[in-house]
């Protein structure tokens, strides 16, 4: 009994998990609409990663025991190969790492 309630939670939240505009941003945190609007809402992401998606951003909202967070934005197209990377900001500055070892800054090659 126990276990099929620790299921039936866990699915609840993974249902309330939403994809939304972020229509404001403030001190590090967004506010995003969805079939609600999420104010004020922090971000989540790995150790040493910060950001602050700009507004019109499509944004994942995520409920959490202590109100809900936003855990990304959707990717936007790009021409990266499966296993690539890319760090890039709303201005145009980009780093990305290559398949072949390679890293990009900007568009041109480091060596």
């Amino acid at each position: 009994m126990w276990l099929s309630k620790q299921i039936s939670n866990a699915c609840k939240l993974i249902k309330s998990t939403q994809i939304g505009e972020v229509t404001s941003t403030q001190d590090n945190t967004i506010t995003v609409q969805t079939s609600q609007e999420h104010r004020e809402i922090k971000g989540s992401a790995p150790f040493g990663v910060i950001s602050v998606p700009p507004t019109g951003a499509k944004a994942v909202v995520t409920p959490t025991e202590q109100g809900f967070i936003y855990t990304g934005v959707l990717n936007q197209a790009s021409d990266l190969e499966p296993g690539e990377l890319m760090l890039y900001s709303n201005g145009g500055a980009s780093i990305v790492l290559k398949n072949n070892g390679q890293v990009l800054i900007n568009g041109k090659v480091l060596e």
